[in-house]
């Protein structure tokens, strides 16, 4: 049934939206501002330092390297998505979007967040190679199948989000339009809803967990055989490079998995938007500024091609 219980809202054609975001008096909205101003601006120098240092430096031209340039081009897309026009409305007193861009944003965001998921998994299964295979490293993962890999990920992506959007925007509206969220999420527009919403809270919860554990079950398997095969290694220094590097990883893994349970795949999730706020500010905006520092703090590789980068600039 609908959310709202009441069926004396008249349905309507809606042109636009209100995001009402996040409330507070204007020292709130101000502190705000900053806040999400400076996790932007260290999110777009991060992914983008990470994406033309894979980009320049030769040393960085393998399949891991690979996957890790479209992770920050992801988390560089999907944080534009939302934190631009965010920061706009919290300086704006109408806080209007139209119907058009709510469900473009929808759409890209639903897009990125699932292709971003999926890719986390294809980063597993190339450790898994590397690690466990490491003679049919170069076959198994050659730049055909890794780019195959990619695009099948944005495929998973498009599917989702084609559904997503699709089943959420063909629910008729009540005539309040007012989101309770900073920007158009599925489960604040089901709110809005005075059709019966079941089949979409039932689509978000089974597309969402069937994501989560399939690319928990990839992610859990790939490092089970890895860690069998650190434990049979007698180099301590090979031992800790691998740690390193799938430390990382799994990090990013499980920060991003966590928040996307806690929003979208567990029952009576729809129900908790104050919550989903808090939880929607660390995956657009905390998780895209903090994957570049997990991948580069702890990885030597990326590391020395920073240095690498640092002299030539200085020298030329």
């Amino acid at each position: 049934m609908s959310p709202h219980g009441n069926r004396n809202f008249s349905v309507m054609t809606l042109q636009e939206f209100v995001l009402e975001g996040f409330e507070g008096g204007p020292q709130t909205q101000v502190l705000l501002f900053a806040l999400f101003l400076a996790l932007y601006m260290m999110a777009i120098q991060g992914n983008l330092t990470m994406i033309v240092l894979i980009t320049l430096d030769a040393h960085l031209h393998s399949p891991m390297y690979f996957f890790l340039k479209n992770l920050s081009f992801l988390d560089l897309c999907y944080t534009s998505i939302i934190t631009p026009n965010t920061l706009a409305n919290i300086l704006s007193s109408s806080k209007v979007i139209t119907f058009a861009g709510c469900t473009t944003q929808l759409f890209f965001f639903s897009l990125m967040c699932t292709t971003q998921g999926l890719l986390l998994a294809v980063m597993a299964y190339d450790r898994f190679v590397a690690i466990c295979s490491p003679l049919r490293y170069p076959i198994s993962m050659r730049p055909s199948v890794c780019a195959r890999l990619v695009l099948g990920s944005y495929c998973g992506g498009c599917l989702n989000s084609i559904l997503q959007t699709s089943f959420t925007f063909s629910l008729p509206f009540c005539s309040s339009n007012h989101i309770d969220h900073f920007f158009c999420d599925v489960p604040p527009l089901l709110k809005l809803a005075c059709g019966d919403t079941a089949l979409n809270e039932l689509l978000l919860f089974g597309i969402c967990g069937l994501i989560i554990v399939g690319v928990t079950i990839v992610v859990l398997t790939s490092y089970g055989y890895i860690t069998v095969t650190i434990l049979r290694m007698r180099s301590a220094a090979g031992r800790h490079k691998i740690f390193s590097t799938c430390g990382s990883h799994m990090t990013a893994v499980t920060v991003l998995i966590g928040t996307v349970f806690v929003m979208y795949a567990q029952p009576g999730a729809v129900q908790s938007m104050e919550q989903g706020k808090v939880v929607s500010v660390f995956y657009t905006m905390v998780i895209p500024m903090l994957n570049p520092l997990i991948y580069s703090l702890r990885n030597k590789d990326v590391k020395d091609a920073l240095r690498r980068l640092g002299w030539k600039h200085t020298s030329s």
